[in-house]
């Protein structure tokens, strides 16, 4: 068995470059080879030539670096649209391919490329790297422990992500629904989307209000104060803009036994001695309530990121130890999302799951009338690398 994966990376824009330079310059990576890169635009290949090592191969196109039976593995770091197109296309030739976030922009064409895994023996991997935070890590073992009992109530305000508008207008594919098929849900949220659902478990009916263009002068979101309902009852709120100065980034979930809360790098919980449903019942006096034992929780202090995430990719493949995060489980926050703009678009509470179809519909009305004129068609057949995954 090799001893390391010899990895292939289509687009060095933003995203691409940092891994590229993280693997083959820091060496960060000890089972991973990167040995081609691949990028249409001229200037992306000159920083490649300029900047990689001389062992490293350079392509024009995705196609001719796929077929050049130099790689047996690919990390996709394309526009949005483009993702599943491409991890497709090493499913093909039985690349194993680990995918950029977001999975995709709309979750039929993410079915889509989850079934054409299927149908594969390689392996499928999404690169949602806030996974590796021992803040999350921790919060999700104290939630999925049982030992507080069900999830009452989850919120997320997550409004730190305050852009001007010189960063919208860097570039024309910015913020377009043509371009990146969203705003700040699609750009900067698609992590917590993860991390909500992944700690949380997926909720069942979404109301959103969404303001399209409300702090920039742009054509999609940038304000967003969505309402969750789940299987069990809970409630939950998700509130994000590019707007706030300063913002705030607080998770908070309620259980029956307990409140958790994840804000400044700190983890805390506030402990019950019974729980509240059983307390509800059984308190002799109108206005008693238990009091909350406070504690900071201690974590293992580790956040190995992107390193993380592309280490646990190689041994995966090498060894068939666990993923971070296998690639179907990227449809899971690309749902939400998406079913965050159906409410808005449709005025209206939004069941989970949705038509994919309606969304797909509607979304088409969208790109449609973007102001950045090309279709999808284009936009998916003829991608601008030099911007992939820049956030």
């Amino acid at each position: 068995m090799a001893d390391k994966i010899k990895l292939g990376i289509i687009g060095i824009g933003n995203m691409g470059s940092g891994h590229a330079k993280s693997i083959a310059i820091n060496n960060t990576n000890a089972e991973i080879e990167l040995v081609a890169v691949a990028d249409i635009k001229p200037e992306r290949r000159q920083w490649a030539k300029d900047t990689l090592p001389e062992t490293v191969k350079i392509f024009e196109t995705a196609e001719e670096m796929l077929d050049s039976g130099l790689i047996d593995s690919c990390l996709v770091a394309v526009p949005h649209y483009d993702h599943p197109k491409y991890a497709i296309e090493c499913f093909k030739r039985h690349i194993h391919v680990l995918v950029e976030k977001p999975a995709g922009v709309y979750t039929k064409q993410v079915k889509e490329m989850i079934e054409a895994a299927k149908q594969t023996d390689t392996t499928f991997a999404m690169m949602f790297n806030q996974r590796t935070n021992c803040i999350y890590r921790k919060m999700r073992e104290l939630v999925q422990s049982g030992e507080y009992g069900e999830i009452k109530r989850t919120n997320w305000i997550i409004t730190n992500w305050y852009r001007p508008q010189v960063y919208y207008d860097s570039g024309d594919w910015r913020a377009t629904w043509s371009g990146e098929g969203g705003g700040v849900l699609l750009n900067q949220c698609p992590h917590q989307l993860d991390l909500w659902q992944w700690i949380c478990g997926m909720p069942s009916k979404i109301q959103a209000h969404l303001h399209y263009g409300k702090w920039h002068d742009i054509e999609v979101e940038d304000d967003v104060t969505a309402y969750v309902e789940y299987p069990n009852g809970a409630t939950g709120t998700f509130i994000t803009t590019t707007g706030d100065n300063p913002g705030t980034n607080r998770f908070e979930i309620t259980l029956d036994r307990a409140k958790i809360v994840a804000e400044g790098d700190k983890l805390m919980i506030w402990e019950l001695p019974m729980n509240t449903s059983e307390f509800t019942k059984t308190a002799t006096t109108p206005f008693q309530s238990q009091k909350a034992e406070y504690r900071e929780v201690e974590t293992d202090g580790m956040n190995e990121q992107h390193k993380g995430v592309r280490d646990a990719f190689a041994a995966h493949i090498l060894h068939g130890t666990l993923l971070t995060a296998g690639g179907e489980e990227g449809i899971n926050g690309l749902t939400i999302s998406n079913a965050m703009h159906l409410s808005s678009w449709l005025g209206k509470m939004v069941d989970i799951p949705f038509d994919d179809e309606l969304y797909y519909n509607e979304l088409m009305k969208r790109v449609a009338g973007s102001r950045r004129k090309t279709n999808v068609t284009e936009v998916t057949a003829d991608t601008e690398s030099s911007y992939a995954g820049t956030k």
